[in-house]
């Protein structure tokens, strides 16, 4: 899906940004940016589309994006709905690739970071006790001044790429070109998906959001996304029905329904050839992991 050029203001008494953000939602349109990103999730939980994956995402979550890399956060409704109580939070620091120069992180002793960035392009989701390290020292970042906060920074970035506790989000992912007539039709499409997906959304129907014949969608769809239609749709109904099996004590019939699929034995085949696992399964053993 193709995403809009989002715009960062990045201060220019600095060399790079860090943001509190706070409110119902986080930026929930499909965008990229030409800035690397690395994001800790303090409070909210949603699906997060990033390239061409489609996951839950929950607090305590860290990653790192690359310069150009399409993505979008999406919460729950029950952090944006009028009058919820729910608010998300997040830091974000951006900062562009030559910050501190053109060849600065391609000198020996910076090659690994270079190599994260390089990697960072696919996403880069970060776990463990590094995400624990890091998110101290973007505690630590959020107050320094000077020299120091450059040195933070590179702290930061030399311990993501030394450690083994990373996984990368996109193992192939060739983003297409962005052109700028394409942003309010795909964005109108992703839209629709996610405010419909509940139900049953006909082809046709798909197709009409777009302006395009269904047969003519479907080349559309598959050429930007590099997945059908359905193949999306089902994404996001399982990513839905993932944070129902977890939050709430719902049975898996109802779980099932909730998420858009009308036959309990469809819902338990799709989910264990997605997921690897039953949605009984599932439930159980993230039970179990929270006890």
């Amino acid at each position: 899906m193709k995403p809009h050029l989002l715009k960062v203001s990045l201060k220019p008494e600095a060399s790079f940004n860090i943001y509190k953000k706070k409110g119902g939602n986080f930026y929930n349109h499909w965008h990229f940016h030409p800035e690397i990103e690395l994001i800790y999730i303090h409070k909210g939980r949603g699906t997060r589309f990033i390239g061409n994956d489609v996951h839950r995402f929950e607090p305590g979550e860290l990653f790192l994006f690359g310069s150009n890399l399409a993505h979008m956060w999406r919460c729950d409704p029950e952090y944006f709905q009028e009058g919820a109580r729910k608010k998300a939070e997040v830091t974000v620091i951006y900062f562009h690739h030559d910050f501190l120069g053109d060849k600065f992180f391609n000198t020996p002793e910076l090659k690994n970071i270079e190599s994260l960035l390089q990697k960072a392009k696919q996403g880069i989701k970060v776990n463990g006790s590094t995400k624990l390290q890091v998110r101290e020292l973007i505690e630590k970042l959020s107050e320094t001044n000077g020299l120091d906060r450059i040195i933070v920074l590179l702290t930061i970035l030399e311990k993501i790429a030394n450690s083994k506790e990373k996984q990368l989000i996109n193992t192939i992912y060739n983003p297409v070109k962005i052109e700028k007539s394409e942003t309010d039709r795909l964005n109108k499409i992703f839209q629709h998906i996610s405010d419909n997906f509940q139900r049953k959304i006909t082809l046709s129907e798909i197709a009409s959001v777009a302006n395009l014949s269904p047969k003519a969608f479907c080349r559309y769809f598959k050429s930007k996304t590099r997945k059908t239609f359905y193949d999306f749709l089902l994404e996001v109904r399982l990513a839905h029905a993932c944070n129902l099996l977890l939050e709430k004590d719902v049975t898996v019939y109802e779980v099932c329904y909730d998420s858009g699929f009308n036959n309990l034995s469809n819902f338990n085949r799709y989910f264990k050839k997605i997921i690897n696992k039953t949605p009984f399964e599932f439930k159980k053993e993230h039970r179990l992991l929270a006890e």
